[in-house]
């Protein structure tokens, strides 16, 4: 196989389009694509799943460990023809100003992987050459693919371009793309329109191959990759303790999509069962369930839907104050809470669970990564658990009432800059939600942990019936711990 990481020059430089087009032109010629995303974006790697018909994983030098990304790689990667790395911000922007820590260059060093810069051309001409002669230079112990300029005007810029990157001849010029206004991808808050929502048909994947394979030399590309053997991920771990099988409903429509890969792939590594479902469109959980899982999302944009689904909201209210263990991240919080309150002003009543609602905001409220320990036992670990997250949302809590079950500031939070004593993380009985996504490959033992505290004996909770569908009777079984 070969391998590379997109780097850009800057944010906006169009790392993504060129990532996606790079994925649909080598695709067409047969080969098998892998996608991955540096940083904690949940979105770009629902696009490159998109084009390439296999999951995007997530890459992240705060959140896991050097050991941890590599091994992420090196599972997804192996017997693939070709993995693109999609990098975050600009190719050397990390946490620091002063240091590589979480930037894409640290994470290309780390796989061993060459990198293909992406500028942003659109007002460039002979300092093209000296912004690549810089970032050729600044890192020694980069490799390098090659750069390709972005947004240019037309064949005589591009020329413009190439004879302006003969003076850096260390760092090949592979050509310039063309600005196209119809392949741009939709944004809004929280970033590009999400590919659940308004994905890539199979015409945009055509038009993204077509304009790589239009201005780009291909072949040369190709020729310039190295080969990659992928070591063997270290899969052997401790052998976990046995326990009762944990079949887990996840909330995924287009309202909750935002899940880390590798969180479901070691859910099920744990041995958890996982039934997808829709809050948008099914009238009840899946039956038999042991515990529910409510990624990040768009509520939001999908409030009168979700409202309307009366039948699952007491449903899941019903089962939560019965005992089911639920995590709710971010988007699934807010659906937990007593209301929704969108940008309009119009309040939507949601399942009731927490005794809070939640208000969109026209502007940002949080952004960051997240270090959390746990101040009790949850169904994610005991007190004292460390995991690692991010949040990044534009929603605040408002309206609380009072609950003497409820307890608040579930997390000891730390950012990357000092503490965050604002990060909201509820508890009650065997319910968790904050606005953080944890990445359950920042702490092995996340995964795990799925079942309920000990009790007496199995419990049968039941549902009454929803009104929606004629009177049956769903029963959840809730094993012992032991």
């Amino acid at each position: 196989m070969k391998a590379l990481v997109i780097g850009g020059a800057a944010s906006g430089a169009g790392k993504t389009t060129l990532a996606l087009g790079l994925m649909a032109a080598f695709r067409r010629r047969g080969m098998v694509v892998q996608g991955f995303k540096v940083g904690p974006d949940f979105i770009d790697p629902g696009h490159h799943a998109q084009v390439t018909g296999r999951p995007s994983h997530n890459l992240d030098g705060w959140m896991l460990s050097r050991a941890e990304n590599q091994a992420i790689f090196a599972r997804h990667a192996r017997g693939v023809d070709l993995a693109v790395v999609e990098g975050v911000m600009g190719l050397y922007d990390g946490f620091d100003p002063l240091d590589e820590a979480g930037s894409t260059a640290q994470m290309a060093k780390w796989l061993g992987l060459p990198v293909l810069l992406c500028v942003g051309a659109r007002s460039l001409a002979r300092s093209l050459a000296a912004l690549a002669r810089g970032f050729h230079g600044f890192d020694p112990d980069l490799r390098w693919v090659g750069l390709v300029a972005n947004q240019v005007g037309g064949p005589r810029h591009v020329e413009i371009l190439r004879r302006a990157m003969s003076l850096v001849p260390e760092l090949p010029f592979l050509g310039g793309l063309p600005r196209r206004e119809e392949i741009a991808l939709a944004e809004r808050h929280l970033g590009l329109v999400t590919a659940e929502e308004a994905g890539l048909d199979a015409q945009g994947v055509d038009a993204l191959a077509e304009w790589v394979e239009g201005a780009l030399d291909l072949e040369a590309l190709w020729q310039r990759l190295p080969r990659v053997e992928p070591a063997e991920p270290p899969e052997a771990r401790a052998p976990c303790p046995a326990r009762p099988r944990v079949r887990l409903a996840v909330a995924r429509d287009r309202a909750f999509c935002f899940y880390y890969q590798e969180n479901l792939r070691r859910l099920e590594a744990a041995g958890a069962e996982l039934v997808f479902f829709s809050p948008l469109r099914d009238r009840a959980l899946p039956p038999g369930v042991t515990g529910l899982y409510l990624g990040g999302g768009y509520p939001e944009l999908f409030a009168a839907q979700l409202a309307e689904n009366q039948g699952l909201r007491r449903q899941i209210a019903h089962l939560g104050r019965a005992g089911l263990p639920i995590y709710a991240e971010c988007g699934g919080m807010m659906y937990l809470g007593r209301g929704l309150i969108d940008q309009a002003g119009r309040r939507w009543p949601m399942v009731g669970l927490l005794p809070v609602e939640f208000r969109m905001l026209p502007r940002l409220r949080s952004l960051g990564y997240r270090e959390v320990r746990f101040r009790r036992a949850t169904p994610l670990g005991p007190a004292g658990t460390v995991a690692r997250g991010h949040e990044f949302h534009y929603s605040e809590v408002c309206g609380q009432q009072k609950d003497p079950e409820l307890e608040e500031a579930v997390y000891q939070a730390r950012g990357s800059r000092g503490a965050v004593p604002d990060c909201r993380a509820y508890a009650r009985g065997n319910l968790l939600a904050s606005y953080v996504h944890l990445h359950f490959g920042s702490n092995p033992a996340l995964a795990g942990t799925w079942w309920p505290p000990a009790k007496a004996g199995p419990q049968a909770i039941t549902t009454p019936p929803t009104g929606d569908r004629p009177a049956s009777r769903i029963v959840v079984i809730m094993p012992t711990q032991k």
